[in-house]
């Protein structure tokens, strides 16, 4: 697949079929995060990539205990809310439920944390799509990167103290892939200064 066509194809995966994930296109995918470009090539990136159920499960049950907790504020992003109103109708899987998992994080005060962490998730969503997997950038780890309870049980899983998650994405293959090129979208606004 040429990489215009990859970028035009690419969809938010949201529903994950029950087939198993090869452990070469998870390794291939986690490459293509690993070579993504970083500031000043500080190569800063840690990725926790989780595949066991039971983990996902827990850390799906975690995050929705703790987005319950929360109440939904005047001008909160809608995004945050959605999570907070799902948490507390008790049936909230923030992931949805991959076969593999990957946590992106990096260097807390680094002033490119985010910045580099975005090109290792996009370029690992361009992989899957080039690979017939399905993705979905995942943010409500980012959101809840403050909370000590999601932060301790993300550090059992390898998230080391000095680290912040900048994003996650879920993987695995789509229950229906659209791979319907997109056209010209609205809005991104574009400005040409000739």
């Amino acid at each position: 697949m040429d990489t215009f066509t990859c970028i035009q194809t690419r969809r938010s995966t949201r529903a994950f079929a029950e087939k198993a994930l090869e452990p070469e296109k998870l390794a291939a995918v986690i490459e293509a995060g690993r070579l993504a470009p970083s500031g000043g090539n500080s190569r800063s990136l840690h990725l926790i990539v989780v595949t066991n159920r039971e983990v996902l499960r827990r850390l799906a049950d975690v995050a929705r205990e703790e987005f319950a907790a929360m109440e939904v504020r005047e001008g909160m992003y809608r995004s945050i809310a959605n999570s907070i109103a799902a948490s507390k109708r008790g049936n909230y899987v923030f992931h949805y439920d991959p076969p593999a998992f990957i946590v992106v994080a990096n260097k807390k005060g680094y002033p490119n944390a985010m910045a580099d962490s975005a090109c290792a998730l996009e370029n690992m969503m361009l992989a899957a799509n080039a690979l017939d997997l399905g993705s979905c950038w995942i943010n409500q780890l980012h959101w809840l990167d403050e909370n000590p309870r999601v932060n301790a049980y993300l550090r059992e899983l390898g998230l080391k103290e000095d680290e912040t998650v900048c994003g996650a994405l879920s993987l695995g293959y789509a229950e229906s892939l659209n791979r319907t090129p997109r056209q010209s979208e609205t809005g991104n606004a574009v400005t040409y200064v000739r």
